[in-house]
């Protein structure tokens, strides 16, 4: 199964978006910010393409994110 099935990686991006949207930032804005084009966003947010860790790291830090708190909110305690 491919990890952007996974619970937690939904979660992860759930995250994002919903970061995104409060701080009211637009699919272009945070592509252009990442010198990516909108559609990179668009398919990350859909589930159409699989975020890399570098990227995820990127993205929380435009959204003003501590990845690390982010990975914490979305994994299981074990």
């Amino acid at each position: 199964m491919s990890s952007i099935y996974l619970e937690e990686y939904q979660s992860v991006i759930k995250l994002l978006r919903a970061a995104r949207h409060e701080k009211g930032i637009t699919q272009a804005q945070l592509a252009k910010a990442l010198d990516r084009p909108q559609s990179f966003v668009a398919k990350i947010e859909n589930g159409e393409r699989r975020l890399d860790i570098i990227e995820f790291v990127h993205i929380a830090h435009l959204l003003s994110l501590d990845p690390a708190d982010v990975l914490k909110m979305v994994l299981p305690k074990k």
